[in-house]
């Protein structure tokens, strides 16, 4: 893991704890390998830090990560990209005039991920805690626990999310 390793040796004094708790991410045993790796990079792809992704990607790929679960994880933050944005306005707004119209966004991938979709919606769940959506936190968790994964892999997931927030805004200090 020399990437990782490089990036948190580059964060500064002030992310003492930030530099742990990403150390710390690849050591835990709740969620298994690939659907770690997938969190942490769709992730690191909601969240836009060039740094962050060019080295987890490095590193997954050193560690063997299948193109799956990769094209997963972009595919998961870039249409939570899109659904953060409108269910968040649709819940704050709270009126039944938008909340009765269609969405009209294509989600088709959701139905048919490249891994499993257990594995995607966690990944969807990571980026829509990222983007604090409440709606699509509730939605995710929901198909998450459906499709069997448990709440310890539904937590874990949102801790790696905040891990990573924490680790992109430290790069930048």
């Amino acid at each position: 893991m020399e990437a990782v390793e490089a990036l948190r040796a580059a964060l500064p004094p002030a992310a003492k704890d930030v530099k742990l708790n990403f150390g710390a991410l690849f050591t835990g045993q709740v969620l298994e390998k690939p659907r770690l790796w997938g969190t942490v990079l769709s992730c690191a792809f909601f969240l836009r830090s060039p740094r962050l992704k060019e080295a987890l990607l490095r590193d997954a790929g050193a560690e063997g990560i299948a193109e799956e679960v990769l094209d997963d994880a972009r595919a998961a933050a870039a249409i939570m990209a899109m659904n953060t944005v409108y269910y968040r306005f649709r819940h704050m707004v709270a009126k039944p005039t938008y909340s009765e119209r269609p969405a009209r966004l294509r989600m088709t991938r959701m139905a048919r991920p490249a891994t499993s979709k257990g594995d995607f919606e966690l990944f969807c769940l990571a980026c829509a805690a990222l983007a604090g959506c409440e709606a699509c936190l509730k939605a995710h968790e929901v198909s998450v626990l459906q499709q069997g994964l448990s709440e310890e892999q539904v937590h874990e997931a949102v801790r790696v999310a905040a891990v990573l927030s924490s680790v992109a805004t430290a790069l930048e200090l």
